[in-house]
């Protein structure tokens, strides 16, 4: 199985022969290329045209990260599949207001019924939830009802605000309260925590759109514009509650992140490098657990998961099946 390369230490990533050789002042380490589908730059990392190149010819992403932890932009390589009948019925899809409301008003409602079924989980365990669920249910009628893309947005975020109110109830530790959502800077731990997993999530996706027919730049629910890529956030709406809340909530319950994880930088809070280590192997973790698939009758990892997702819209796009989005049974 193919892995996913994070790099944290400041060095220079090269071609050696027919394999990647990463140097710092330690050392030299190769990865091999046949055992990697990305790459993940955290640290000051120096690279050549001679590597992009070799990365492109074995179709590996390489997605970039700042020292604070923020995602930079993505080295995406020459579609490989990329097939100009698929890319059509994309933008016809996105240019007809009906069509596209509807793809739209699937990435919500799975995202919506995912919010839920967290929520029911830690219900089943005694938390009291029962009033959140409720109202997320009770703001998620209007989904239908939405005429445009603002409205639908506007509903969505309501609800997610509405979510957000279980995270103090779920985690209930002093050091991790939510305090509303806040980015660029996160302004505590927890939104830390959110904006670093959600980050991921996308470039994640994004690395499983790659092995489709589709083009990343034409999303629905976030709007196809000037952007790089826009479709990858439509599809991780849909995973952030089981895959990115989920790994916080563990995280938090195991202590296996506390306040010493993280550090105050551009007037706000962010990871440090070792949380950000340690959030990545439990997201990676998360990632290659395995669920049973009831269409399919089969076990399939969440990653596996988000890679259907997009077959799913394929097929959708070109009139072979409706799309209906994947909603936790668990």
């Amino acid at each position: 199985m193919k892995k996913s390369i994070y790099i944290f230490s400041t060095g220079t990533i090269s071609r050696k022969d027919n394999t990647l050789c990463f140097e710092t002042d330690e050392g030299k380490k190769y990865i091999p290329v046949e055992d990697t589908k990305e790459i993940f730059l955290f640290g000051e990392v120096d690279f050549n045209k001679r590597l992009l190149e070799f990365l492109a010819q074995k179709e590996i992403l390489l997605h970039l990260y700042n020292h604070y932890g923020y995602y930079t932009g993505s080295f995406y390589p020459r579609e490989h599949l990329n097939s100009g009948y698929m890319i059509l019925h994309q933008a016809k899809a996105y240019l007809d207001e009906v069509v596209r409301m509807q793809i739209a008003r699937s990435f919500v409602s799975g995202a919506l019924q995912n919010m839920n079924q967290v929520l029911r989980y830690y219900e089943n365990r005694g938390l009291p939830l029962g009033d959140i669920r409720e109202g997320i249910l009770a703001l998620g009628e209007g989904v239908p009802d939405c005429q445009t893309v603002e409205q639908l947005m506007a509903v969505e975020g309501n609800c997610r605000e509405k979510y957000y109110q279980s995270f103090d109830r779920i985690i209930d530790e002093k050091n991790f309260v939510f305090e509303g959502r806040s980015r660029r800077p996160p302004l505590n731990r927890l939104n830390a925590l959110i904006s670093f997993g959600n980050s991921i999530l996308y470039t994640v996706v994004l690395s499983e759109i790659y092995k489709t027919h589709l083009d990343p730049r034409i999303g629905f629910l976030h709007a196809t514009n000037f952007r790089r890529f826009s479709l990858n956030l439509d599809i991780a709406e849909i995973f952030k509650p089981i895959l990115v809340d989920r790994v916080i909530f563990t995280l938090l319950s195991k202590k296996m992140i506390t306040a010493k994880d993280f550090e105050k930088k551009m007037e706000g809070i962010i990871l440090n490098e070792k949380g950000r280590r340690t959030f990545l192997q439990e997201l990676e973790k998360r990632l290659t657990t395995t669920v049973q698939h009831r269409d399919l009758n089969r076990t399939v990892s969440y990653r596996t998961l988000i890679r259907m997702e997009a077959y799913k819209l394929q097929k959708h796009l070109i009139g072979e099946k409706e799309y209906k989005p994947f909603v936790s049974r668990w």
